[in-house]
């Protein structure tokens, strides 16, 4: 774009520029049935401390009121004017503010710092040599935004994503909803019941148990020899059918999870074990209800389970995570793993081959994470809406090649398809779903170029090791989970070596 015309567009920039984009979602939570749900609570993966409960009549409305002109949560109650190429923030109470302007593949050709700042902040372009700028960035006092020039000249959001909701309430399955707009009205949202029974062995210490597994010596007597050692293997495992809150201790303090055996497991053969990561700010109970393998699993007898993360003592990063590199936990997340793991070893039958990982959003990243770090426990994982960052991709070293399916959405505002810095100064910055695909199909050692497998995801098959890489990626898919129609068959075809 040339100057002159970058000129022509000013008054339409000065007047749309003022706009405040905080954002809000309202409608109505119903069930399959269209039964308006009450008590529905709603929060949002990437806003942290925003949440809402649905009313009596099933209408809800939640919003980020604490946004001031474009996200930057420093500014409040702030304008940006942009006329004549000349930048005034109006309104600005920070102790820090940095303004900068890039060009179109995002090299800084200006950047302005003040300090103490209680007013109006200008800057004058036409006195720089930013020419030809596409981006604006914004950092108030360490939150940080981005916003994009478009064709149309009009100063446009970019790296303040759009709200991602989760709608939990007990007896329902999670639902997400991914916002498309900044403020949207009747929104219908739809839950389906679950049927997953509770157990009685609630708060279930692993090594307290003291039953035994019940067994028929006639079923021994009729078995095969090939059977009857697989019996023995698994005398003295007490683990039951049922959902049971479990605990391990690590490092001293008291690590959680949800341990889930669906009725089909007997106890009399070893099963695969299956965890699945939830995403940041979320937990295991919200996992256990939101992911998509739960019903296939459930009806092969695997075994499941739901750790939950913990809060990272730096007030400004979300949680509960995952300790995925700089980002969002203090606590040894992968050390926590194997201790649950082995936990759960101890108490029920797992073939130890066939182990294996998932995880949506920052649960994805830590589903990435124990691939690098795990990959002598996991056979296969299947993260879903975050790739590796830069700094866990740069320490990631694999004992062995591991098979890898991933599950991304072109317009998934929380963790961008194209990669790049997360927004909210947590000192995250993804490979992106191309990169991410490309860094595990070189760590697999796989030669060749991808192509469309039967489920049209792009597969690397000539790997090291029988290995195979995979990406999904859904046409205009948000932040949302993985495919368990897809990524159960893959995982489990895999066992270690």
């Amino acid at each position: 774009m040339t100057m002159s015309k970058f000129r022509a567009f000013a008054g339409t920039i000065a007047m749309l520029s003022t706009l405040s984009f905080a954002w809000s979602v309202s409608g109505v939570v119903q069930s399959k049935a269209g039964q308006p749900l009450a008590g529905v609570k709603i929060t949002s993966f990437n806003y942290g401390g925003v949440e809402s409960v649905s009313g009596d009549d099933g209408k809800f409305s939640i919003t980020d009121g604490e946004l001031g002109i474009h996200g930057v949560r420093t500014i409040k109650n702030s304008t940006i004017h942009f006329n004549h190429n000349v930048i005034s923030i109006s309104g600005v109470h920070a102790q820090t503010i940095t303004v900068s302007v890039m060009d179109a593949i995002g090299k800084v050709a200006f950047s302005r710092t003040q300090h103490r700042v209680d007013g109006t902040m200008i800057i004058d372009l036409n006195k720089t040599s930013a020419k030809g700028a596409k981006y604006l960035r914004i950092n108030g006092d360490g939150n940080r935004n981005t916003y994009k020039l478009g064709k149309t000249v009009t100063l446009m959001k970019d790296g303040d994503p759009l709200p991602a909701l989760q709608f939990s309430k007990e007896g329902y399955q999670n639902t997400t909803y991914q916002a498309k707009i900044e403020i949207e009205e009747n929104v219908v949202i739809q839950m389906e019941e679950s049927n997953i029974p509770e157990s009685s062995s609630a708060n279930v210490d692993p090594q307290s148990s003291e039953s035994k597994p019940e067994s028929s010596s006639a079923e021994v007597e009729s078995s095969s020899s090939a059977v009857v050692q697989e019996i023995a293997d698994c005398s003295g495992k007490t683990a039951k059918p049922g959902k049971q809150n479990m605990s391990v201790t690590v490092d001293g303090k008291k690590r959680t999870f949800i341990m889930y055996i669906p009725s089909a497991y007997k106890g009399d053969k070893p099963v695969p074990l299956f965890v699945d990561y939830h995403p940041v700010m979320g937990n295991g109970e919200d996992q256990f209800k939101g992911t998509t393998y739960k019903s296939l699993t459930e009806q092969e007898g695997v075994i499941s389970l739901y750790p939950d993360g913990t809060k990272s003592a730096d007030s400004r990063k979300m949680g509960p995570g995952w300790n995925v590199g700089p980002c969002c936990s203090d606590d040894d997340d992968v050390k926590f793993s194997r201790e649950m793991i082995k936990a759960v070893e101890d108490i029920a039958c797992i073939d130890k081959q066939r182990v294996y990982a998932a995880g949506f959003s920052m649960g994805g990243g830590m589903s990435n994470h124990v691939a690098c770090f795990m990959s002598d426990i996991y056979a296969a994982v299947a993260p879903a809406a975050m790739d590796l960052n830069t700094t866990n991709s740069a320490k990631c070293n694999p004992d062995r090649p591991i098979s890898i399916i991933m599950f991304r959405g072109t317009a998934d505002n929380v963790c961008k398809y194209q990669g790049g810095d997360s927004g909210h100064n947590d000192g995250l910055n993804f490979l992106g779903a191309e990169r991410n695909f490309k860094f595990w199909a070189e760590k697999n050692g796989c030669t060749g170029s991808p192509s469309k497998n039967k489920d049209n995801c792009e597969e690397y098959s000539n790997c090291k090791d029988g290995t195979k890489v995979v990406l999904c990626t859904k046409q205009g898919g948000g932040h949302e989970q993985g495919n368990g129609n897809i990524g159960w068959p893959f995982l489990k075809q895999f066992t270690l070596p």
